[in-house]
């Protein structure tokens, strides 16, 4: 009886020591921040990652890696904006950045969640009737993009490829994007368009503003948005403090 009990004892502990450890910001600084400007932004540089008046939920959707739209919890989440500011160790990954943070806001947040699937409407993202008009340049999906925001936005890539471009579609226009392009590799291209609705870009007398994204993508790489049903996985928050414990 006593050996039973040694050994389910053992069992957690040994388990415990043999869990990886959670990456981890070497030092952060989180600090609220209610100014109400409506500019928000993420710099990195010198082993830093500077988060500037992001929203509860746009933290979450990183530190999870995907869409703000596929995040589910309370209302507040996208009205509480924090300006962080963290180290990265030495030898940090970019895989490890957004476990990072996810580590960040399980700390001083408490927050968890759990992941489940969901049918919602969006888009296939496909070839236009006059064909894909770029050519692969070397490397498969080793990307480096750069996006500006505003009135009027823009996309530098460079060695992206398709299954990166919806992802990042799916940010830009609020709903899911699927890739059923089925073009392979890596390409550079630049796509500036209009925040304006679909309908107000069409109607749009100014000939010196972009059109909204679906007319860019399809003048500009030869893609299309399909619309349709599209399955994405939902991260649904469980629990999470609307304010950090202390720096």
């Amino acid at each position: 009886m006593l050996l039973s009990r040694l050994v389910l004892v053992l069992i957690p502990a040994f388990l415990a020591a043999g869990q990886e450890p959670r990456p981890a910001y070497e030092v952060a600084s989180i600090k609220p921040n209610n100014s109400g400007d409506g500019h928000t932004g993420t710099d990195g540089y010198e082993g830093r990652v500077i988060f500037t008046n992001m929203p509860l939920v746009r933290l979450i959707a990183d530190a999870y890696s995907v869409a703000p739209f596929q995040v589910s919890g309370s209302d507040w989440l996208a009205g509480e904006h924090f300006d962080i500011t963290a180290k990265y160790p030495d030898g940090a990954t970019p895989k490890d950045r957004a476990r990072m943070l996810r580590t960040l806001l399980e700390d001083r947040f408490r927050l968890s969640v759990h992941r489940e699937p969901k049918e919602l409407s969006g888009y296939a993202l496909v070839a236009a009737k006059g064909g894909f008009k770029l050519k692969a340049v070397g490397g498969d999906g080793d990307d480096s993009t750069h996006h500006t925001g505003g009135p009027v936005e823009s996309l530098d890539a460079k060695r992206t490829s398709m299954k990166t471009l919806a992802a990042l579609l799916s940010r830009y226009i609020g709903q899911p994007v699927s890739d059923q392009t089925s073009i392979a590799g890596a390409f550079d291209f630049q796509l500036r368009w209009s925040r304006e609705d679909r309908v107000e870009a069409e109607r749009r007398d100014s000939r010196d503003a972009p059109p909204s994204i679906f007319t860019a993508l399809q003048e500009s790489l030869g893609l299309r948005l399909q619309p349709q049903k599209v399955t994405v996985e939902m991260v649904m928050v469980d629990r999470v403090e609307r304010a950090p414990t202390e720096n």
